[in-house]
Protein backbone atom coordinates (compact mmCIF):
# COMPACT_ATOMS: atom_id res chain seq x y z
CA UNK A 1 0.00 0.00 0.00
CA UNK A 2 2.91 2.43 0.76
CA UNK A 3 4.66 1.74 -2.36
CA UNK A 4 0.96 2.48 -4.39
CA UNK A 5 0.98 5.78 -2.51
CA UNK A 6 4.40 6.69 -2.92
CA UNK A 7 4.48 5.60 -6.38
CA UNK A 8 1.15 7.63 -7.11
CA UNK A 9 2.90 10.37 -5.20
CA UNK A 10 5.42 10.64 -7.60
CA UNK A 11 3.38 10.53 -10.53
CA UNK A 12 1.72 13.20 -9.52
CA UNK A 13 4.34 15.47 -8.82
CA UNK A 14 5.99 14.44 -12.21
CA UNK A 15 3.00 15.44 -13.98
CA UNK A 16 3.08 18.92 -11.76
CA UNK A 17 6.96 19.57 -12.83
CA UNK A 18 6.43 18.76 -16.21
CA UNK A 19 3.83 21.06 -16.89
CA UNK A 20 5.37 24.42 -16.95
CA UNK A 21 8.02 23.43 -19.09
CA UNK A 22 5.83 21.49 -21.36
CA UNK A 23 3.71 24.60 -21.64
CA UNK A 24 6.97 26.68 -22.73
CA UNK A 25 8.08 24.54 -24.56
CA UNK A 26 4.55 24.53 -26.84
CA UNK A 27 5.79 28.65 -27.48
CA UNK A 28 9.02 28.23 -28.45
CA UNK A 29 9.73 26.72 -31.89
CA UNK A 30 11.47 23.58 -32.60
CA UNK A 31 15.40 23.92 -32.24
CA UNK A 32 15.07 27.71 -29.70
CA UNK A 33 15.04 26.57 -26.38
CA UNK A 34 14.39 28.49 -23.33
CA UNK A 35 17.35 30.13 -21.79
CA UNK A 36 16.70 32.30 -19.13
CA UNK A 37 19.86 32.95 -17.68
CA UNK A 38 20.45 36.61 -16.72
CA UNK A 39 22.34 39.74 -17.67
CA UNK A 40 23.81 38.98 -21.31
CA UNK A 41 27.53 39.36 -20.57
CA UNK A 42 28.81 43.07 -22.51
CA UNK A 43 31.52 43.09 -24.79
CA UNK A 44 33.22 45.88 -27.12
CA UNK A 45 34.08 44.43 -30.87
CA UNK A 46 35.28 46.23 -34.28
CA UNK A 47 33.33 45.67 -36.90
CA UNK A 48 34.56 45.06 -40.48
CA UNK A 49 34.38 48.72 -41.04
CA UNK A 50 36.54 49.19 -37.62
CA UNK A 51 33.52 50.54 -35.60
CA UNK A 52 33.37 49.72 -32.32
CA UNK A 53 29.87 47.91 -31.02
CA UNK A 54 29.06 47.55 -27.69
CA UNK A 55 26.24 45.15 -26.22
CA UNK A 56 24.55 47.10 -24.26
CA UNK A 57 24.12 49.78 -26.77
CA UNK A 58 21.40 47.97 -28.19
CA UNK A 59 19.12 48.01 -24.85
CA UNK A 60 15.45 49.04 -25.63
CA UNK A 61 15.71 46.31 -28.53
CA UNK A 62 15.55 42.23 -28.09
CA UNK A 63 19.30 41.36 -30.25
CA UNK A 64 19.69 38.35 -32.31
CA UNK A 65 23.02 37.51 -31.07
CA UNK A 66 24.53 34.72 -33.71
CA UNK A 67 28.20 33.04 -33.55
CA UNK A 68 29.54 32.08 -37.05
CA UNK A 69 32.89 31.20 -38.87
CA UNK A 70 33.29 30.46 -42.49
CA UNK A 71 34.71 27.17 -42.16
CA UNK A 72 31.47 25.85 -40.30
CA UNK A 73 29.05 24.53 -43.08
CA UNK A 74 25.67 24.78 -41.32
CA UNK A 75 27.10 28.97 -40.93
CA UNK A 76 27.52 29.01 -44.04
CA UNK A 77 24.37 27.55 -45.33
CA UNK A 78 22.41 29.81 -42.62
CA UNK A 79 23.83 33.36 -43.53
CA UNK A 80 21.23 34.20 -46.59
CA UNK A 81 18.90 32.96 -44.24
CA UNK A 82 19.77 35.29 -41.76
CA UNK A 83 20.21 38.06 -44.46
CA UNK A 84 16.60 37.65 -45.32
CA UNK A 85 15.66 37.58 -41.77
CA UNK A 86 16.79 41.06 -41.54
CA UNK A 87 14.80 42.52 -44.51
CA UNK A 88 11.10 40.75 -42.67
CA UNK A 89 11.83 42.24 -39.48
CA UNK A 90 11.45 45.46 -38.29
CA UNK A 91 15.36 47.04 -37.10
CA UNK A 92 13.61 49.39 -34.49
CA UNK A 93 12.70 46.34 -32.07
CA UNK A 94 15.13 43.67 -33.27
CA UNK A 95 18.90 44.32 -33.94
CA UNK A 96 20.98 41.20 -35.59
CA UNK A 97 24.28 41.23 -34.44
CA UNK A 98 26.89 38.75 -36.22
CA UNK A 99 30.11 37.49 -34.33
CA UNK A 100 32.56 35.65 -36.26
CA UNK A 101 34.85 33.74 -33.97
CA UNK A 102 38.48 33.78 -34.20
CA UNK A 103 39.24 33.75 -37.91
CA UNK A 104 41.74 36.93 -39.38
CA UNK A 105 40.39 39.73 -41.41
CA UNK A 106 41.04 38.22 -44.75
CA UNK A 107 39.50 34.87 -44.23
CA UNK A 108 36.19 37.04 -42.96
CA UNK A 109 36.26 39.64 -45.73
CA UNK A 110 37.08 37.07 -48.48
CA UNK A 111 33.97 34.72 -47.43
CA UNK A 112 31.92 37.84 -46.92
CA UNK A 113 32.84 38.73 -50.22
CA UNK A 114 31.98 35.70 -51.73
CA UNK A 115 28.77 35.04 -50.77
CA UNK A 116 27.63 39.16 -50.67
CA UNK A 117 26.48 38.95 -47.41
CA UNK A 118 25.19 42.83 -46.62
CA UNK A 119 25.02 42.38 -42.62
CA UNK A 120 27.88 43.63 -40.82
CA UNK A 121 29.60 41.34 -38.70
CA UNK A 122 31.61 41.58 -35.37
CA UNK A 123 35.27 40.55 -35.54
CA UNK A 124 36.03 38.47 -32.45
CA UNK A 125 39.62 37.28 -33.85
CA UNK A 126 41.18 36.64 -30.10
CA UNK A 127 37.93 34.23 -29.08
CA UNK A 128 37.66 36.30 -25.81
CA UNK A 129 33.70 36.93 -26.17
CA UNK A 130 33.35 33.51 -27.65
CA UNK A 131 35.34 32.24 -24.75
CA UNK A 132 32.78 34.26 -22.11
CA UNK A 133 29.51 33.29 -24.51
CA UNK A 134 30.68 29.62 -24.73
CA UNK A 135 28.42 28.53 -27.53
CA UNK A 136 28.47 25.03 -27.86
CA UNK A 137 28.65 25.06 -31.32
CA UNK A 138 28.40 26.73 -34.55
CA UNK A 139 26.15 28.67 -35.59
CA UNK A 140 24.67 29.65 -32.18
CA UNK A 141 22.18 32.17 -31.67
CA UNK A 142 21.16 33.73 -28.51
CA UNK A 143 18.26 35.87 -28.22
CA UNK A 144 18.61 38.81 -25.61
CA UNK A 145 15.71 40.85 -24.36
CA UNK A 146 15.19 44.71 -24.44
CA UNK A 147 16.83 44.51 -20.79
CA UNK A 148 19.91 42.95 -21.64
CA UNK A 149 18.83 39.65 -20.51
CA UNK A 150 19.16 36.23 -22.80
CA UNK A 151 15.84 34.64 -22.87
CA UNK A 152 16.41 31.92 -25.60
CA UNK A 153 19.26 30.00 -27.37
CA UNK A 154 19.44 28.20 -30.61
CA UNK A 155 22.14 25.46 -31.40
CA UNK A 156 22.97 24.96 -34.89
CA UNK A 157 21.54 25.72 -38.61
CA UNK A 158 18.43 26.65 -39.25
CA UNK A 159 16.33 28.54 -41.63
CA UNK A 160 15.43 31.34 -39.53
CA UNK A 161 12.48 32.42 -42.86
CA UNK A 162 10.07 29.53 -41.70
CA UNK A 163 6.88 31.12 -40.52
CA UNK A 164 7.38 29.49 -37.47
CA UNK A 165 10.41 31.33 -36.57
CA UNK A 166 9.08 34.97 -38.23
CA UNK A 167 6.15 34.32 -36.42
CA UNK A 168 8.22 33.49 -33.08
CA UNK A 169 9.98 36.67 -33.19
CA UNK A 170 7.39 39.15 -34.49
CA UNK A 171 5.55 38.01 -31.07
CA UNK A 172 8.79 38.94 -29.25
CA UNK A 173 9.12 42.14 -30.79
CA UNK A 174 5.78 42.94 -30.44
CA UNK A 175 6.59 43.15 -26.48
CA UNK A 176 8.77 45.95 -27.15
CA UNK A 177 7.09 49.70 -25.80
Amino acid sequence: MILKTNIAGLVLLLLVMATPSQAAQQEVPFGIRVYDIGPAPDFKLNDTEGETFKLSGYRGKWVFLHFWASWCGPCRREMPEIQKLSETIDDDQFAIVMINTSEDEDTIFMYLGEIQFGLNTLMDADGQVTEVWKPRGLPTTFLIDPDGNVRYQAIGGRDWTRPEYIAFINKLTDTVQ
